[in-house]
């Protein structure tokens, strides 16, 4: 098996068809295949990726599910977790970069009884917390998370004036789309997939 391996989840393929694409992480080529019903893997090979994906995929969904498995890929390799004081540090960084140092959080932390969302905050006790299904995710993905909920220790709600704390983070869009691909893996298929003809 190749190393550095990525499934959401394994299945073997037989590629149909081959399309060489430029990449964030070098080529990528993404393989197509007819047995492929529902699951994408992905795969380093040398200095390319390999993408499996079903054949009856869109463009668009080839598209999203690309970025989401580089992304997977580079999570898999940087295999760097925060524990919750350098998770607080980080917090720290964050809030003086982008956030002119006013939010000042009293205890930032790792739990793992946040399975319907990413992060909360609770303003008045100056807490953050976040869901351990972020560790391991893109340090972009994180830090994200981190500074929405250092955000809210200055803004409540979700309105303009929030919005407008995060537009200085310029990945901000990435790792929204990032955390939406997660979710939507989820929930596969998606949309659902015409009935297999083959018998397979």
């Amino acid at each position: 098996m190749p190393a550095d391996h990525t499934t959401s989840p394994t299945a073997t393929a037989s590629p149909t068809a081959t399309q060489a694409l430029g990449g964030r992480a070098g080529a990528v080529e993404v393989r197509r295949s007819t047995r492929r019903r529902r699951t994408v893997s992905a795969y380093r090979e040398g200095n390319r990726t390999i993408v499996l994906i079903p054949a009856r995929m869109s463009a668009a969904e080839e598209k999203r599910w690309v970025a989401l498995m580089l992304d997977k890929l580079a999570a898999q390799e940087s295999k760097r977790v925060l524990g919750d004081e350098a998770l607080a540090a980080r917090a720290a960084q964050l809030s003086g970069q982008y956030l002119g140092g006013r939010a000042v959080p009293d205890t930032v932390r790792w739990v793992t009884n946040q399975n319907t969302r990413w992060g909360s905050c609770t303003p008045a006790e100056g807490s953050i917390r976040l869901s351990h299904r972020l560790q391991g995710m893109p340090e972009y993905v994180v830090d994200y998370v981190l500074l929405h909920e250092l955000a809210h220790l200055l803004v409540p709600g979700h309105g303009p004036k929030f919005w407008g704390l995060l537009e200085a983070y310029p990945r901000t869009e990435r790792a929204r789309g990032y955390l939406e691909g997660v979710v939507a893996a989820g929930r596969l298929p998606h949309p659902p997939l015409p009935p297999a003809r083959d018998g397979n």
